[in-house]
């Protein structure tokens, strides 16, 4: 009699589509369509391309996790990118899930190689600034030159993770209120914090980069569609997903090839079929 781990294992085997159909799918979701375009392009059940969602997010948040330690970057940009999760904070009702209402995601980029090292999602709040900095600096082999803007929750959150073994400092952009919500741009103001930052390496400006990408990879990020994650699991695998393939499958246009090979993590370009196949994997072991 075959015992649970095997019968799990058979299912799975006789319910998957092959690698080149997996990849095709997951092709889809990069490039920012929904689950349902997805299911509708590929001709496959949405249950089908939510489940690969799934599998596959929680294998990119575990290998990034596990790959993205000991890393030569040295100047590292941080910023935070607002979503939602069922419903925008105002519109959040009793009868929704307990995650229902705004998210922040929190990224951090190398400025050299454009790696994005490491990523969290969560509330814009001090708990979520010392869980995102306290994740982000024992991944760097190197003394960093780190650049975050104006919230003011980053610099206990810095001193919490760096001590005074960093060069920081804050861009603080300024703005003029205009009539109605309207506002101007003014201008920045560069706030040197801890040690010796580089004035002309203040800023932002890839980040705030990779957030435009986010919002065009990740269909659960363009505004005012009905694509917006449900779940805030699903939000972190949506992410997970766009970060792997963002990080190791894709030639960035300005280095000629990925960030992950720029920051010798690997030495190739990964496909979408080598991920299919390192979750294959991943499963297998797992249900041993």
């Amino acid at each position: 009699m075959l015992d649970r781990s095997s019968i799990m294992a058979y299912n799975r085997s006789m319910n998957q589509k092959s690698v080149s159909d997996r990849a095709k799918i997951l092709q889809l979701l990069v490039e920012g369509n929904s689950l349902r375009a997805a299911s509708r392009i590929s001709d496959v059940s949405i249950n089908t391309v939510y489940k690969l969602l799934v599998e596959v997010g929680e294998v990119c948040a575990n290998y990034q996790d596990i790959a993205f330690r000991n890393l030569p970057c040295r100047t590292i940009q941080v910023d935070e990118i607002w979503s939602f999760i069922y419903a925008k904070r105002k519109n959040v009702t009793d009868s929704m899930t307990p995650d229902a209402g705004d998210v922040w995601t929190w990224v951090a980029i190398c400025a050299e190689t454009k790696l994005v090292p490491c990523w969290h999602v969560g509330g814009r709040n001090a708990a979520a600034a010392r869980e995102f900095m306290c994740d982000l600096a024992p991944r760097m082999a190197n003394k960093i030159h780190l650049t975050s803007d104006g919230f003011g929750d980053y610099p206990q959150a810095v001193e919490e993770a760096f001590g005074i073994d960093v060069d920081y400092a804050m861009l603080v952009k300024m703005y003029e209120k205009l009539s109605g919500k309207r506002e101007k741009y003014k201008g920045a103001d560069k706030k040197i914090k801890v040690g010796r930052p580089d004035i002309k390496k203040v800023s932002t400006s890839y980040v705030e980069r990779q957030n435009l990408t986010m919002r065009m990879g990740i269909r659960r990020f363009t505004r005012k569609t009905n694509a917006f994650s449900k779940k805030i699991e699903n939000h972190c695998h949506a992410i997970a997903l766009h970060f792997m393939y963002y990080n190791f499958c894709r030639i960035h246009k300005s280095l000629r090839i990925s960030p992950a090979m720029a920051a010798n993590v690997t030495d190739k370009l990964w496909t979408l079929e080598d991920l299919v196949n390192m979750m294959d994997a991943y499963f297998d072991n797992k249900e041993r």
